[in-house]
């Protein structure tokens, strides 16, 4: 009986719907997977499904994708997967056509956004009735992990040009594991024009100028275990380019 239960409990419609844009992570994606699943559960989370928006990878991650969508079932996993690498903006997109949920996660796939936080995202949206909940590793509790003094450097100096430049209100401005009110992500997408990294600052921007409310949830980051980092000297060339952009738009 309890098992017809849970059946019918994982058929209903999600309450959040969690977005994974993949490229190049068959290493990452079953465990970033158990995670989720692992972790929501345990906060008796169980109103959710998994959307992985894959690339096109040519290491064989859609092949994960599939296995782990037999495995956990199509109601829990939905694939939704593109023709080529279109950037990560774009990918929030596509999948948004895909969510059924009325609240909308974004986290990375290579571990550097751990699941756990998850369940702090929803209690402090729902203690707040924020429409956006942003993680940040720049208050008290947060942290980075696993990156050199370079890399802690570079994410400082551009956190601070975006809050100098842009004035968001949130202490970190370039992180990219929030919850959202499925329709407030939805309207802050149709103004957002920036792509890849910048497309996560603009979603903020556009949510102030909008008036919609931000709470915002320490935590910590942790540098990818398996696989190639995808910041280099061309994304670091993009960022700056977007800000001066995005400051004067």
């Amino acid at each position: 009986m309890d098992g017809v239960r849970d059946a019918a409990k994982n058929s209903a419609t999600p309450e959040y719907s969690i977005l994974l844009p993949t490229y190049n992570e068959r290493e990452n994606l079953p465990i970033i997977t158990w995670l989720i699943f692992d972790e929501l559960e345990r906060a008796k989370i169980s109103a959710f499904e998994l959307i992985i928006i894959d690339d096109n990878s040519p290491d064989g991650t859609q092949a994960i994708a599939k296995r782990l969508q037999q495995l956990y079932g199509p109601e829990r996993i939905v694939l939704a997967p593109r023709e080529g690498k279109l950037g990560l903006g774009t990918a929030y997109v596509h999948g948004l056509t895909f969510a059924r949920g009325t609240f909308v996660v974004i986290m990375d796939a290579d571990m550097s956004h751990h699941p756990k936080f998850i369940p702090q995202f929803i209690a402090a949206q729902k203690a707040s009735g924020a429409d956006i909940v942003t993680g940040t590793r720049y208050l008290p509790a947060g942290g980075v992990y696993g990156w050199d003094l370079r890399r802690k450097l570079m994410s400082r100096v551009a956190n601070y040009l975006a809050q100098v430049a842009l004035r968001p209100g949130v202490s970190d401005l370039t992180g990219s594991f929030r919850l959202y009110r499925k329709e407030v992500l939805a309207a802050c997408v149709n103004l957002t024009r920036s792509k890849g990294f910048i497309f996560q600052m603009e979603i903020v921007v556009r949510a102030r100028q909008i008036g919609f409310s931000i709470a915002e949830v320490p935590i910590t980051f942790v540098d990818r275990v398996y696989g190639c980092s995808k910041l280099g000297n061309m994304e670091i060339v993009s960022y700056l380019k977007g800000l001066w952009s995005l400051m004067w738009r």
